[in-house]
């Protein structure tokens, strides 16, 4: 049975995830060391050995990286929230984090990707709703249909995407919403990312 961690056990485990499901490898005692500022790896020795008697990894003595996770579905890792954006009228992404969530280490988080917190009810016929966050990944192409975040006049929105002859239509998916319809050339308009993944709490605030 996993028991609590303390929260330099807890920091520690949440870069051995991110360092896992990131790179795909698991990082060794120096860098583990380097990332917290440890002088010695013994101390590292022992947070490893603390955080594998609670029961959430398994540590080869032999191997240089041999770290593996035990409970890959059962924890949650604090990710940053980059800001808030509109599924109705436009607001802006604050340029630092403004909050975190518990994220499950089974979401995937595709490389680049960051996430959103959803404001209003504009995509409610998607079952995207006020308090959501939404997975953004900045790495595709949009294509039409596709639910994107996109910015136009230092705003920010989340809207399906359709590319026209000449203009790029935002639509909505709640009828009370009218499409926003921009021209292509327009300078002050960009797509910023695809909406990949929608993580909701069962006990979030309502938006």
């Amino acid at each position: 049975m996993q028991k609590e961690l303390t929260a330099i056990q807890k920091s520690i485990l949440d870069f051995l995830i991110d360092q896992i499901k990131g790179k795909g490898i698991p990082p060794t005692l120096a860098d583990v060391a380097k990332h917290f500022g440890y002088k010695n790896r013994a101390t590292v020795q022992q947070h490893f050995k603390a955080i594998e008697k609670k029961g959430y990894i398994k540590k080869s003595p032999k191997l240089s990286r041999g770290i593996e996770l035990t409970f890959e579905d059962k924890f949650f890792v604090s990710r940053p929230v980059l800001g808030e954006v509109a599924a109705g009228n436009p607001l802006t992404i604050y340029p630092d984090a403004v909050d975190t969530v518990q994220l499950p280490t089974i979401a995937k988080m595709p490389k680049d990707s960051f996430l959103l917190r959803v404001k209003g009810d504009s995509l409610k016929d998607a079952y995207i709703f006020s308090g959501d966050i939404v997975i953004v990944n900045p790495n595709l192409d949009p294509k039409n249909g596709q639910i994107v975040v996109a910015i136009f006049d230092d705003a920010a929105v989340v809207k399906r995407f359709y590319k026209k002859r000449n203009e790029i239509e935002l639509v909505s998916e709640n009828p009370e919403y009218k499409p926003i319809v921009i021209d292509k050339k327009y300078s002050s308009f960009k797509v910023v990312g695809i909406v990949v993944g929608i993580y909701r709490s069962m006990n979030k605030k309502a938006g």
